[in-house]
């Protein structure tokens, strides 16, 4: 059997040894199931046993926890941007957040996970306050969108990033440098003061020491020592630090309650939308930030969720269905807890659900009545099924 391919297909490194590879298999007849799924599991598990190796404070408010597997194999392969979804006990209470992964591609021994404490924030407070060396957690493999795709995204890219948003910037920037590729990378860094900037050291030496890597901090509550650029990050302070922006892919990591005013600066350069990338995998506004929310329906007031077969439970409406469920030791499956992964979808048989802006609701669950429960909110009595 001769397999054809098309001569653009060329173009992508290793195309020759795949095409062997479906000869090969094509040959020696089809897999059995189980010799595909041992394949596959070491770069796709379902879970992974983490233990905690180190801990570093790169800030007063920020953590790096450094996760290696507890059996001591090497880690699955990620591509700078993704994240892992880590499992946290806290309290009673048993939840996972999606973290992106800080930590070099090159390096498979680690994952970095770089966490910022927020206010009111049930994680990140809990990992900061509490987690200690050797500590062990599970999570889910490598997952996301939010990476490069150097054949669609180009070798020119600028990122805008705030706070913690930094982290999938960080593995990117790594990743140019260890695997030492050709790629022009711009960030823009949004701090509030100076010294809440995470990977201050590191990111000034790596810009001094490749041109093609410029860094930007931008602080928006400067202190008197501060000569730096100062905030707010606008359409006339991007234009200047990055220049021209036709042709480059743009990407933007931080609070989502930026992004919509981002994108409006963006787009007034001439910037188009499907030129600009967004991070997914995080909290969506809540429905008083919303202004789809129905104005008549109280937030606070509670409404009954059935699940068929694991019974009832009150929750306020204005509270994120995952999490109410969670709170009632009810744990539908869930990853990126912003909508978007549809890992977290559940079966709405009968009432109704507000699903925030992130939502990203394929043409089958709205045929079908699935909702996406981590950004779904519940208007009425539910009845759900998972």
């Amino acid at each position: 059997m001769s397999t054809s391919i098309n001569p653009l297909a060329r173009l992508f490194a290793g195309a020759d040894q795949l095409v062997a590879e479906i000869e090969r298999r094509g040959a020696e007849g089809a897999d059995h199931p189980s010799d595909a799924r041992a394949e596959i599991t070491p770069y796709h598990p379902k879970a992974l046993d983490l233990t905690v190796a180190e801990i570093v404070e790169e800030t007063e408010t920020t953590r790096t926890f450094r996760m290696r597997r507890t059996d001591g194999e090497l880690l699955p392969p990620f591509l700078a941007g993704q994240y892992i979804s880590l499992h946290v006990q806290v309290g009673d209470v048993l939840t996972n957040r999606a973290l992106s992964i800080s930590s070099s591609p090159a390096a498979r021994d680690h994952y970095d996970l770089t966490v910022r404490r927020l206010r009111g924030g049930r994680v990140s407070n809990h990992l900061i306050d509490t987690a200690r060396v050797g500590d062990r957690f599970t999570s889910g493999g490598p997952i996301g969108t939010f990476c490069h795709d150097p054949l669609f995204h180009g070798d020119d890219i600028v990122f805008l990033a705030g706070g913690s948003g930094v982290a999938p910037a960080m593995s990117m920037i790594r990743d140019i440098v260890d695997h030492g590729l050709s790629r022009r990378f711009t960030l823009v860094y949004g701090s509030r003061h100076a010294d809440d900037v995470i990977f201050r050291d590191e990111l000034d030496a790596v810009a001094g020491k490749h041109p093609d890597i410029t860094v930007h901090h931008v602080i928006s509550d400067p202190g008197p020592d501060w000569t730096g650029e100062v905030g707010p990050l606008d359409a006339a302070l991007i234009s200047r630090l990055v220049g021209p922006l036709a042709g480059r892919m743009t990407y933007l990591c931080g609070p989502p309650g930026k992004y919509a005013y981002l994108v409006r600066q963006l787009e007034s350069l001439g910037h188009p939308r499907r030129r600009i990338r967004l991070e997914a995998n995080s909290v969506a506004l809540p429905p008083p930030a919303d202004p789809r929310w129905p104005a008549e329906l109280d937030p606070e007031e509670k409404v009954t969720v059935t699940v068929r077969g694991q019974g009832s439970v009150e929750v306020p409406r204005g509270r994120p269905l995952l999490d109410a469920l969670e709170d009632n030791g009810l744990r539908p499956e869930a990853s990126c807890r912003s909508g978007e992964c549809a890992l977290c979808r559940v079966r709405v048989c009968s009432g109704e659900v507000f699903h925030a802006e992130e939502a990203r609701l394929r043409a089958s669950d709205r045929e079908f009545g699935f909702a996406h429960c981590c950004v779904a909110y519940p208007l009425t009595d539910l009845e759900i099924d998972f």
